[in-house]
């Protein structure tokens, strides 16, 4: 399976704005998390969140597909506002995958079942044209002949693959990750990682809050740098890491790059 196949249709031609942010505001209690973020996300690009804990990077990647309802401003997402409850949403979040720090698969069901599950209930996919797309999948995340086994079964980095693979089975029009290394081994890292980086290669559109720098200098076709609440500075790999412009991250990598 080549890698364009992975890309959705909706991906190809059109407005070049996929997911567009315009005033967006987000409290929790007294605490301003997302400040006025104003961004535009293109088709088939991949932008990576990085900054410090606390910063509102993986509230800001939920919003995307409000998981996070905002308190103002507007999220469109294809031309579309996001729709605030019901089977409009429904819809949204089937084009809009998901793939957290915690893998959230299904434990009682098989890994086959969990990829199909999606496509036959919301998309009304047939059951055989589902389990052959989940396999394609499942063979391109290299978990193919862990198909007929049962979460708990599988190795961690295994686990995230197969979450991969179920979003991708949903043929969204963009792809949020939410920390997606941050729970695994080292030696289980590279392994999604590397997944995620075909992807990119592939021209899928990518939201990726991550810690993994040398994944943000590889993949990403921009950096967006969060802080308290705001992007304070967006680049390409290149510069952000060779001359930020922030004190905000110079500090930051300062710190991390350290190590």
């Amino acid at each position: 399976m080549t890698e364009a196949a992975l890309v959705p249709k909706s991906a190809e031609g059109g407005d070049s704005a996929l997911v567009v942010l315009d005033g967006v505001n987000k409290w929790f209690g007294d605490l301003h998390v997302l400040q006025n973020i104003n961004l535009t996300i293109s088709r088939g690009e991949v932008a990576v969140v990085i900054g410090p804990s606390g910063g509102g990077k993986s509230t800001f990647c939920r919003t995307i597909n409000r998981l996070e309802p905002i308190d103002q401003g507007e999220i469109r997402l294809d031309g579309k506002p996001l729709p605030a409850e019901g089977k409009g949403l429904a819809r949204l979040r089937a084009d809009v995958g998901m793939v957290f720090q915690a893998f959230n698969l299904f434990a009682h069901k098989t890994v086959l079942q969990n990829v199909t599950l999606g496509p036959i209930k919301v998309r009304g996919k047939r059951e055989q044209d589902a389990s052959e797309r989940a396999q394609q999948l499942l063979d391109r995340v290299g978990v193919a002949d862990q198909a007929h086994k049962y979460p708990a079964q599988l190795s961690g980095g295994q686990q995230q693959r197969v979450a991969i693979a179920r979003a991708l089975a949903m043929e969204p029009k963009v792809m949020l990750f939410d920390e997606p290394t941050s729970a695994l081994d080292p030696e289980m890292i590279k392994e999604v990682l590397d997944v995620m980086v075909d992807l990119a290669k592939g021209g899928m559109t990518m939201v990726v809050v991550t810690h993994e720098m040398g994944f943000a200098r590889t993949a990403a076709n921009r950096v967006l740098f969060m802080a308290d609440g705001q992007i304070v500075e967006e680049a390409t790999p290149n510069e952000f890491f060779t001359n930020p412009k922030s004190d905000r991250a110079k500090d930051f990598l300062g710190k991390i790059l350290k190590h």
